[in-house]
């Protein structure tokens, strides 16, 4: 069963004014894995969608939802998935892919039927989807063959390790752009120093949150931030006017998915600590 609901745009003048349950109702997506069912939140900003499969006791096949308007899911659009449990596999118009925890699968434009399931263990398939305008082939990225790039200091609390996975320099795609940033034990804050990029919006999946823990989610414009704070395997959407930061009271992982006009990785206007507001 595919699921999905349906989000607006937002004027950055408008947010300034939201409480914190309407920033929460607008951009957190706080259910991402129900069992045995694709859950999808279809957002405005570039046409993105983002959500989870989540299949315990049977295969889930991947539906066109209502606002496609579309015989088939990926009629029109790329899928990225990143697998965030444990081994499971992913069968694509027949060709059966094996996804080991934080392994992730592209999928393009053109195929007919996607299905998702359990093997021996419980896997948590990370889905985004973005329009596409040309068929690339279906590719499976191990950690191995992701662009690897060490970032950060431990003494600013941001040392991390970012895999670059579902991005043009290592797998065609036509904008979808994923990938994983790990933070070294010790270390909380992600993304700091912050940025936007009015080229391209963005989602943010956290997971690897122990029990108990929370992260608390920045977002706005540099000179008019907001927090939310969020839980493990929830996602929040950010605007390409908003900058995109987090500091969780453990270390975690996230994966950041992207769509827009540029897929230049390093295009981006940086904000100094110091300037935010």
């Amino acid at each position: 069963m595919t699921k999905s609901e349906f989000r607006y745009a937002h004027h950055p003048e408008d947010v300034k004014r939201y409480t914190t349950q309407e920033l929460r109702e607008h951009f957190l997506i706080p259910s991402i894995f129900v069992k045995d069912e694709i859950n999808l939140t279809y957002t405005m900003y570039d046409r993105y969608i983002a959500g989870g499969a989540f299949p315990v006791s049977k295969a889930l096949k991947l539906e066109p939802i209502d606002d496609l308007k579309a015989e088939h899911f990926l009629d029109r659009r790329e899928l990225g998935v990143i697998n965030v449990g444990g081994k499971g596999k992913i069968t694509v118009d027949g060709e059966v892919y094996e996804l080991g925890n934080k392994e992730a699968l592209y999928v393009g434009k053109g195929v007919k039927e996607v299905i998702f399931e359990a093997t021996a263990e419980q896997p948590y398939f990370y889905i985004n989807s973005a329009p596409a305008h040309h068929a690339y082939p279906t590719k499976k990225i191990t950690k191995k063959e992701a662009e690897i790039v060490e970032l950060g200091d431990t003494k600013f609390s941001n040392k991390r390790v970012i895999n670059k996975l579902l991005v043009n320099s290592v797998v065609d795609t036509c904008q979808l752009q994923m990938g994983m940033t790990e933070l070294v034990e010790g270390n909380v804050w992600n993304t700091m120093p912050a940025h936007t990029h009015t080229r391209r919006m963005e989602v943010y999946f956290y997971f690897d949150l122990e029990e108990g823990q929370t992260i608390s989610h920045f977002m706005g414009q540099p000179d008019e931030t907001r927090h939310i704070f969020m839980k493990n395997h929830q996602a929040v959407i950010s605007p390409e006017w908003s900058i995109h930061s987090g500091a969780g009271t453990s270390n975690y992982t996230f994966i950041w998915g992207m769509a827009g006009e540029n897929m230049d990785y390093g295009d981006m206007d940086g904000v100094s600590p110091e300037d935010l507001k």
